[in-house]
Formats: structure tokens, C-alpha cells, sequence
């Protein structure tokens, strides 16, 4: 018997699960990098300006950013000077991955499982008042929004970690851990951000480990599709048709 619908209501996740997750998922990044073997780290992602290496630096730099007050005002600035003229967040993509060129292999597992869980539980302590400050962010499509430090906090981050792990497993030909309690979760979160953003009915059908079925309305789009493969698409990895041309972020 398939799984019941699930009717699309307000997203969200609180704290408490989103800690959670973030910590199971920085955990996952760290099992799948260590698998990695010489040739791994050299070869070609879905980031189509970084290589294996290159991703990997960018995620050390992620999790260390909010590993240390020190590092993550740095990032920001240094990130603010490297962006000429584009998103703050390219800036700061670019000088994690810029100051990290130079590690081997070993040395960015080594600083991954350091501050994969230190970033997973520092992102929680940041107090609430800042946790309410604005900030403009670039979406797939180009569009830009103000989003809640909250926001990039609590989902953006876990969901940027867990794409990640997708493009460095598809890029070395490892197996994608998922199951439904933490990949399922994250990608019914996505669906719901996704459903209210676009505001019209559907039937989806999300196969594999992290699926599910859910429903907005009745004479909606039908839409059937692998729940990895949906999120590289909201994501603006790989085009999409009819609703899932509408963007979510990662």
C-alpha cells in the first residue's frame, strides 16, 4: 500500500529539528569525503566552476565560518571586497574556497570533522535579535529577496550542506546515503517552501528513499519524479517544466 498524501500546509521546521538535522548532515558530508580516493578530488561537480577539491574547501569554509565569530566577521568582509558588484555570498564562496586552495586532502577531512560539528551547534547559539536581522539573498532565476538571518540559519545552511553531498557523490560515483527520518525531511521542507511559493494545486509523487506524495488543492499539475532529482531541479542544477520551473533555494 503506498504512503498516504501529505496535504501541503505552512512550512517550516523549529529549532530543535533543525539542529538536528544540520548536525546529521554535517556528519554525512564528513562520511562521504572521507571515502574519497586520490583521483576523487580532482574531478569535475555540477558547481561547474569547482572541482571536487574546490567544493570541498567551500564547505570547510562554510562550517568553519560559524565555528568562530572571529572567521565568520572575516568571511564577511573579505567577501563584501571579493564580490565586486555581485551577491555578498559569491564573495564569500570565493574567498572560503580561495583561502583553502592550498590544504591537501587530508588536511580539509581533518578540519571538515572538526568544524562540521562545531558549525551544526554555533549556528543555534547566535541570539535572537540578530537571528532577526534582513539580508538580501540571489535566488536560482536571478530574482533576489530579503530573507531572516533565521532563515539562512536554521534551513538555508542544512540545505546547501545536503546539495552538496548530492553534487560530491555524483561527482565520484559514490552511493548517496538517504533515508526518510533526515533526507525525507529536508526534502519535504523544500516541497512545502516550494508549494507555497508557487500557490497552485498539485499531485507530486517523490520516489526513492527521501519521497513521499503530496497534494495542494485537486486538478493540479501531476507531477512524478525521483526526490533527489526534484531538489537538483528547484535548485537550478537541471532545467524544469510546468511547476518545478518555480525555484527554491539552496
Amino acid at each position: 500500500m503506498s504512503a498516504p498524501a501529505v496535504t501541503m500546509q505552512q512550512p517550516g521546521l523549529d529549532r530543535a529539528e533543525a539542529a538536528a538535522l544540520a548536525a546529521t548532515e554535517n556528519r554525512r558530508v564528513l562520511d562521504l569525503v572521507r571515502s574519497f580516493d586520490a583521483a576523487d578530488w580532482s574531478r569535475p561537480t555540477d558547481c561547474s566552476a569547482w572541482d571536487v577539491h574546490a567544493l570541498v574547501c567551500h564547505l570547510v569554509g562554510a562550517f568553519e565560518a560559524f565555528s568562530s565569530l572571529r572567521q565568520l566577521l572575516y568571511q564577511g568582509i573579505a567577501g563584501q571586497r571579493a564580490a565586486r558588484g555581485r551577491p555578498h555570498i559569491d564573495g564569500m564562496t570565493e574567498v572560503q574556497v580561495r583561502d583553502r586552495a592550498g590544504l591537501t586532502p587530508d588536511q580539509l577531512v581533518e578540519r571538515l570533522a572538526v568544524s562540521g560539528p562545531r558549525a551544526a551547534e554555533g549556528r543555534f547559539r547566535v541570539p535572537g535579535p540578530l537571528r532577526r536581522l534582513p539580508m538580501r539573498q540571489r535566488l536560482p532565476d536571478g530574482s533576489t529577496e530579503t530573507w531572516r538571518l533565521d532563515y539562512l540559519l536554521d534551513v538555508i545552511l542544512t540545505r546547501d550542506a545536503w546539495m552538496h553531498r548530492v553534487d560530491l557523490a555524483r561527482a565520484t560515483g559514490r552511493e548517496l546515503e538517504l533515508t526518510a527520518d533526515h533526507d525525507g525531511r529536508i526534502v519535504a521542507d523544500v516541497v512545502a517552501e516550494w508549494a507555497n511559493r508557487h500557490g497552485q494545486p498539485f499531485s507530486l509523487v517523490l520516489t526513492g528513499p527521501a519521497g513521499g506524495r503530496f497534494v495542494r488543492g485537486v486538478d493540479g499539475e501531476q507531477i512524478t519524479i525521483d526526490a533527489v532529482q526534484l531538489c537538483r531541479v528547484l535548485s537550478g542544477r537541471q532545467p524544469g517544466a510546468g511547476l518545478t520551473r518555480h525555484p527554491v533555494p539552496f
